[in-house]
């Protein structure tokens, strides 16, 4: 009698342990611990991030942070952090979080466009992936990179094609890097090299005089058609006289890209600068701008045509009115002189 009552004791005893196993087991490891509304939360963790830090992002979207800590020491998450973009998802357990933020790097689109300097793109990606602006710069003008990649510092910004792009948030700088120039050579097809070539222009060059294009004109449907201006006057040997050229050849003389320059003056085109293309003939030594997937196409699809000159339309905005004699511009760009000097637009 007295051994089956000790056997009994112990069996009490062992559903008690076996009671608090399970409640710990669905405690720490099954029972939903978010505290958040929203259906999913993310979290960043850096590159080298110790357990403190990931601890930091959770303990506001967890409800209890301590069973997490002895899942997260249990399971040997704290000695194995990865570094990435991680989603948590409402009503997630513990052990669900931490297999997510374990192995469930989730990428993101990383878009920019129409960026004046690789510092402004810098800072652009610094938003949106785990590498700093300073970062990024040093990777983007790499002196070696450049060299093995037919670049140099003025042509450099051409390499980077605006568009939407899949990254992982801690790519590195030299990662993005590196995966621009894939997509840079993706864009390149043998088609739009064959027509490169048969304009007589390098794929910097043809990016360069986009950049123009894009800047004298806004409307997309127009860009052939100025393109196609450009291109007659370097076949003919005459200097591009772009306006935007000047402007970035100022602003990069100052130092200063901030600065808004809404008119040309006689002054400015005097400004020693190789972007001055009214004092250098054919293209700048690279991009004063980073012109769009449709700006590119326009100059390696050109509409053909005889026109040498254009200037801004006061009756169409937007839109410009084009020339093949000089005499014909210069009553065009008298309209154009009389409406900006009643608009008060001096500089």
């Amino acid at each position: 009698m007295y051994i089956k009552k000790i056997l009994v004791a112990i069996a009490i005893i062992g559903l008690a342990i076996a009671a608090y196993f399970a409640y710990f087991i669905y405690g720490a490891m099954l029972k939903p611990n978010t505290a958040f509304n929203n259906e999913e939360a993310y979290i960043f963790i850096p590159t080298h991030a110790k357990y403190q830090e990931v601890r930091e992002q959770l303990e506001p979207l967890l409800i209890d942070i301590d069973g997490f800590d002895a899942l997260a020491e249990q399971k040997k998450y704290t000695t194995n952090i990865k570094a990435g973009r991680f989603v948590i998802k409402k009503g997630m357990s513990n052990n669900d979080i931490i297999n997510s933020i374990r192995s469930k790097n989730i990428p993101l689109r990383v878009a920019f466009n129409n960026q004046e300097r690789l510092e402004d793109l810098a800072g652009r990606i610094a938003f949106q992936i785990e590498p700093d602006s300073l970062t990024l710069l040093m990777a983007m003008t790499d002196p070696e990179f450049l060299s093995k990649n037919n670049f140099t510092k003025e042509t450099a910004l051409a390499m980077y094609i605006p568009n939407s792009y899949e990254f992982f948030w801690n790519t590195s700088a030299e990662g993005f890097r590196d995966k621009m120039l894939k997509e840079y050579n993706r864009f390149w097809t043998a088609e739009r090299e064959a027509k490169a070539k048969k304009l007589n222009l390098s794929k910097n060059e043809v990016i360069a005089l986009a950049a123009i294009v894009h800047k004298e004109t806004a409307k997309v449907d127009e860009r052939p058609r100025v393109a196609g201006v450009y291109l007659n006057r370097l076949r003919k040997g005459i200097p591009l006289q772009a306006d935007p050229t000047v402007i970035y050849a100022v602003k990069k003389q100052d130092g200063n890209f901030n600065r808004v320059i809404k008119r040309v003056l006689y002054k400015d085109l005097e400004t020693n600068s190789p972007y001055n293309t009214y004092k250098n003939a054919g293209v700048p030594p690279g991009p004063i701008f980073m012109p769009d997937v449709s700006a590119i196409d326009a100059v390696l699809n050109p509409e053909k045509h005889d026109y040498i000159y254009f200037v801004a339309n006061v009756k169409n905005f937007g839109y410009h009115k084009f020339a093949k004699t000089l005499s014909q511009h210069n009553q065009n760009k008298q309209e154009y002189v009389r409406w900006i000097n009643k608009q008060g637009v001096n500089r």
